[in-house]
């Protein structure tokens, strides 16, 4: 069974560690999630209210991470999904989730990437060039890290599948999975 590692952590939007994590499954894959540390991690839920400048954010479900960043070697993986939430803030200054995510740009394996999951991708570098989706409000984060920001729910651009956020949920693993069948028929032919 082929796996895939969801990079992510404390704050983390809980819809989109989860919709992923369990439609992945459905799939035939085997999910593991990976964070900072080896243990309970609490996820947040972010909801947008009329009036309201932007989200606002409750506490959502708590989840073990299966492997600290530093424990995975991404040979191991297929794939790579980064939700968005607030995690990304701070995952993008860890040096282990920048080596994987450079690991699979290099590679050329798919990754999925949602909401804040984009800040991570610039903070790798492997932004530049590349076409991608985020929260609308960091258009110009991808924009500054040399992408090109396109506000949509399920973005292309070769492996790579980015979504605005949560409510993009169906629509971006729909690319993904897509993606993911097109690169592992590839490197069936290729074996």
């Amino acid at each position: 069974m082929s796996k895939i590692l969801i990079i992510t952590g404390d704050a983390a939007e809980t819809l989109e560690v989860f919709y992923p994590y369990h439609r992945l499954q459905e799939a035939g894959y085997e999910v593991h999630l990976g964070a900072p540390a080896k243990r309970k991690l609490q996820f947040v839920v972010h909801d947008f209210v009329d009036g309201f400048d932007t989200y606002t954010e409750k506490p959502g479900h708590t989840w073990d991470a299966d492997i600290a960043l530093a424990d995975v070697d991404p040979a191991d993986y297929v794939a790579i999904v980064i939700p968005g939430g607030r995690a990304p803030e701070y995952l993008r200054n860890n040096e282990d989730a920048k080596r994987i995510v450079r690991h699979f740009f290099e590679q050329g394996a798919p990754v999925a990437a949602t909401c804040h999951g984009p800040l991570l991708l610039g903070a790798a570098g492997v932004l530049d060039g590349r076409t991608s989706s985020a929260y609308p409000e960091l258009a110009i984060d991808v924009e500054t890290a040399g992408g090109v920001f396109e506000n949509g729910g399920g973005v292309v651009d070769g492996a790579l599948v980015t979504a605005r956020a949560w409510p993009d949920n169906g629509t971006w693993m729909k690319a993904f999975l897509e993606v993911l069948a097109a690169h592992e028929a590839s490197a069936a032919e290729a074996a």
